[in-house]
C-alpha cells in the first residue's frame, strides 16, 4: 500500500503532465488559428486589398482616331488604356481600343466583331497588324471608307508610339491586295495628319 509521500508525489506528477498537456494543446491551437487567419487574410487580400506595385498594370492617355460624319477626315479621341511594357503589347491595346469604337459617336473604322490576332512591330518600325476575314466581309467598303480604315490604324500606332513608321494590315497572317477594291492594301500605311480634322483638339 501506498504512503501519503508517494500518494502526494503522484497527483504532482499527475498535475504536472495534465499542465503539459494543456499547454501543448494550447499551443497547437494557436498553430492552427494562426495558419487560418494568415491564410483568410491572404485570400482577402487577393479579392478586396488593392495589388502591390509589381502588379498594378500601368496606364497611358492616348489618342485614337476614328472617322467623321463624312467619312473625309479623321477625328482624334483621347481615350486612357493600359500600357504594357513591351513595343508590341503597346501596339495591340491601342488596336484593341480602337475596335471598341468611339465613345463620343464619331464614326468607327472597323467593322463590329472584328477579331484580332496579332500585332508585331519589326525592326523597321512596321506594324504588321492581322485580322480574320470579318474585316473584308463586314467592310461597307467605299474608297472613302475603306481610307479611315486604313488611315485610322496608320494615325493611331504611328502618332501614339514613335518607334512605328507605318502600319500594314493582314487577313489571316497574310498580305491582302485590297478590302473591298477601291484601296491598295499591298504596301504599309503611313500615317496622314493631313487628314486629321482642322480644329480638333489633338492633345
Amino acid at each position: 500500500m501506498a504512503s501519503k509521500r508517494q500518494r502526494r508525489t503522484s497527483e504532482v506528477k499527475a498535475k504536472k503532465k495534465r499542465k503539459t498537456l494543456k499547454l501543448l494543446l494550447f499551443f497547437a491551437l494557436i498553430v492552427v488559428c494562426g495558419g487560418f487567419l494568415a491564410f483568410l487574410f491572404k485570400s482577402l487580400s487577393d479579392s478586396i486589398l488593392p495589388p502591390s506595385s509589381d502588379e498594378k498594370r500601368e496606364r497611358w492617355s492616348v489618342q485614337l482616331y476614328f472617322s467623321d460624319s463624312n467619312e473625309r477626315f479623321l477625328v482624334p479621341e483621347k481615350r486612357i488604356i493600359p500600357r504594357p511594357k513591351t513595343l508590341n503589347g503597346q501596339a495591340e491595346e491601342l488596336v484593341k481600343a480602337l475596335m471598341e469604337g468611339s465613345k463620343l459617336n464619331l464614326v468607327r473604322t472597323l467593322p463590329e466583331g472584328l477579331q484580332l490576332q496579332s500585332v508585331t512591330v519589326d525592326k523597321n518600325g512596321t506594324a504588321h497588324v492581322s485580322f480574320n476575314r470579318k474585316l473584308i466581309d463586314d467592310h461597307p467598303g467605299g474608297t472613302a471608307s475603306e481610307m479611315a480604315t486604313l488611315y485610322s490604324m496608320a494615325n493611331t500606332l504611328a502618332l501614339n508610339l514613335q518607334e512605328i513608321k507605318r502600319v500594314k494590315l493582314l487577313i489571316d497572317g497574310k498580305e491582302f491586295t485590297t478590302i473591298k477594291g477601291h484601296v491598295d492594301t499591298r504596301e504599309p500605311i503611313l500615317p496622314d495628319r493631313d487628314l486629321i480634322k482642322k480644329g480638333s483638339a489633338e492633345g
